[in-house]
């Protein structure tokens, strides 16, 4: 069966013969936006079992319900790797959970620090960003999306067998390799778009689990330090090799 172009998180188990009842949302979307019907073919993943080929069983545009029919791609899970950022601008934060998503972060932890400009973070609109990047990029893992914390009420409970990367604006430079850290937990932090504020930046330094990085020459802006910074540790410790 070819692969289905139209895909859909969904919370349900998947597996051959499964019926699927879609939400009000999810039926809307598929017969009152994209025009499908019965027997059309649509792409399911549950962010467990893979990504499975389904049919319409029953159109109606609030209460529809697919049939699995087969599996199109197995489970694909991220590296153990988190990301740490300070939201920024509502598009901007939009973008940073769309490309932590399709870049391959397990989980996302919007934080607050002491220069961070966005008061609050929508953390239902981020998480829906999350499924949206997840279901066009053909991924099969939707990572959470946490509500926002203090950076330093975060950093009390943090377990110190997850090495954190900080990236280091102050570190402007030549960039780093990351050849000689070691495989594992992992948690990226991206500070705002002022930077980290002296006292955070001597309280990341002294911390025995955390790795100062410079991500090059350049200041980057926080969106692009992101792609980066997930970027170089993929290469170096995660899934791309």
């Amino acid at each position: 069966m070819q692969r289905a172009k139209i895909r859909l998180h969904v919370d349900h188990p998947l597996g051959q013969g499964q019926v699927i009842a879609l939400t009000d949302k999810q039926s809307h979307y598929l017969f009152g936006v994209m025009r499908e019907g019965e027997g059309s073919a649509v792409a399911l993943f549950n962010g467990r079992d893979g990504e499975w080929t389904s049919t319409v069983t029953r159109a109606h545009k609030k209460a529809g319900e697919l049939t699995c029919v087969e599996q199109a791609a197995p489970q694909l899970d991220p590296p153990d790797l988190w990301l740490l950022f300070a939201p920024i601008k509502k598009e901007r934060t939009d973008f940073i959970v769309e490309k932590a998503t399709e870049l391959g972060c397990a989980r996302i932890l919007p934080v607050q620090t002491e220069f961070t400009n966005a008061g609050r973070i929508k953390q239902d609109r981020a998480q829906a960003h999350a499924m949206e990047a997840a279901e066009q990029c053909l991924g099969t893992y939707v990572p959470e999306v946490t509500e926002m914390q203090s950076l330093m009420q975060l950093l009390r409970g943090w377990d110190d067998t997850r090495r954190i990367l900080f990236c280091d604006e102050s570190l402007v430079g030549p960039a780093q390799t990351l050849a000689q850290l070691t495989p594992g937990p992992w948690a990226i932090l991206i500070g705002p778009e002022g930077g980290f504020s002296p006292v955070e930046r001597d309280m990341l330094r002294s911390l025995d689990y955390v790795t100062p990085v410079s991500l090059g020459p350049r200041i980057l802006r926080a969106d692009t330090a992101v792609c980066a910074a997930i970027t170089l540790w993929q290469s170096a410790l995660g899934d791309w090799g």
